[in-house]
Order: structure tokens, then sequence, then C-alpha cells
């Protein structure tokens, strides 16, 4: 999964772009729905908790990685209620 490519670069380098987070989402339900998004979800979930049991310096971005996946399920669960 591209996604999956786009967020471990990220996390490795230590730096990600709002925009591109925002892109790699909506690609990702694009790509799969919010089921792929929850998915991706779980993976960031475990990988930051082993990413903290490692002590490993870029834990924060993958935390806001993290958030930003939970936000944006949330967002799209609101909207589709909304309608």
């Amino acid at each position: 999964m591209r996604a999956l490519d786009t967020i471990a670069e990220s996390i490795r380098v230590g730096y990600v772009h709002p925009t591109t987070v925002l892109n790699t989402l909506i690609e990702v339900e694009n790509d799969g729905g919010l089921v792929a998004v929850r998915r991706i979800e779980r993976q960031l979930s475990r990988g930051t908790h082993a990413l903290r049991e490692r002590r490993h310096p870029n834990t924060a971005l993958a935390q806001s990685w993290l958030g930003a996946a939970r936000a944006y399920l949330i967002t799209q669960a609101e909207r589709k209620h909304a309608v």
C-alpha cells in the first residue's frame, strides 16, 4: 500500500507536511473506503505503541499521523450522519 510507504518514510525522516497527511488519507479512502482508513488507523496505533516502547525519536510524528487518521474517521462519520 502506497500510503503506508508515505507514512513510514515521513516517520523515518521526522517530518511531514499537513497537506501530505490529508492527501494520503483521502487517497486511502478513495482506494478502499473508510474500511481502509480504519486499517491504517489500527496499523498506526500498533506502530506508535511499538515506537514508544523503543523510545524512537519520531514517536510524536507517528502519534500525529494516528491522531489525523482518527480525526479523519470522525469527520467522515459525522458528515455521513448529517446527510
